[in-house]
């Protein structure tokens, strides 16, 4: 038998039996393949500009800040991990210290970052519950995935370190499966998980069903209309997206984009992609 003829034959057959991989559908196309969902926006709070800026430049919440600066610099947290950076970080403590919430949920703790921040904040207050949600164990003491960012510690370490481990509870689960599984409310969601828009689009309405009246959701990584906030980097186009498809559906939302903060975020600008979603 002809050997190199029967080799060709061989491979001709396993060639023909490939399928072709289909090309990467684009965010626009995931997102519309999600049927349209139900949605009530009633609970959102109705927050303006003015009142974000006044919080942003309260001088309490500046004192606040201040007396707790040092605590978190201690933890040495790294900076540039794919979370929010440290100018966004001192935004979310100024949020929850303005408005206060008694129930807050996160959704993508990461490595601990943003967490440390509510936590800090909701410190000061008479009475507080805190719930940060992840897709991973990130507190897994055998792979300890935090090392991955160079991070010195845990989160739930970092969260003993600043004395708030009594209120602050870690669950691993995706955003989807714990918002269909529980039935707690909260005052203030931070959804910072996976920003592809057909997620973000699941994310907001089921989010709105665990919501108390007067709350209010914390979007990262929005960036108004597609365009980027940072030269050289790119837009993150997920947030957006869903948020403009529910409110072509006819959704009353609103979204505030924290824009530029009084401080310093990152590649030496004050330009945040914190954004608050509220209502008309």
């Amino acid at each position: 038998m002809n050997l190199p003829k029967k080799l060709k034959q061989v491979v001709k057959k396993v060639i023909s039996s490939f399928k072709p991989i289909p090309p990467e559908k684009s965010p626009r196309e995931k997102l519309q393949e999600i049927p349209s969902i139900p949605y009530d926006s009633t609970n959102l709070a109705n927050i303006s500009e003015t009142q974000l800026r006044e919080w942003l430049n309260n001088n309490e919440i500046v004192t606040a800040w201040k007396s707790i600066k040092d605590d978190i610099q201690s933890l040495n947290l790294p900076e540039m991990t794919g979370g929010v950076n440290p100018g966004d970080q001192r935004a979310i403590f100024y949020l929850i210290s303005a408005f206060k919430p008694k129930t807050v949920l996160e959704v993508g703790t990461h490595i601990g970052c943003s967490t440390v921040h509510i936590a800090s904040a909701l410190k000061a207050l008479p009475e507080k519950s805190f719930l940060t949600v992840d897709i991973r164990d990130v507190n897994d003491s055998e792979k300890q995935p935090w090392k991955e960012f160079n991070s010195p510690a845990s989160p739930a370490q970092l969260i003993q370190k600043i004395g708030c481990q009594d209120f602050t509870q870690f669950k691993v689960s995706t955003s989807l499966d714990f918002f269909q599984t529980s039935d707690q409310t909260f005052d203030f969601i931070f959804l910072d998980g996976l920003h592809d828009a057909y997620m973000v689009y699941q994310e907001i309405p089921v989010a709105l069903q665990h919501l108390n009246q007067g709350g209010v959701i914390l979007l990262h990584d929005y960036f108004p209309n597609e365009q980027p906030l940072w030269e050289g980097y790119p837009a993150i186009t997920g947030p957006y997206l869903a948020v403009k498809r529910l409110q072509d559906e006819g959704a009353n939302l609103r979204v505030i984009p924290l824009g530029e903060l009084p401080w310093e975020t990152k590649l030496g600008t004050n330009m945040t992609s914190l954004a608050l979603l509220t209502t008309y």
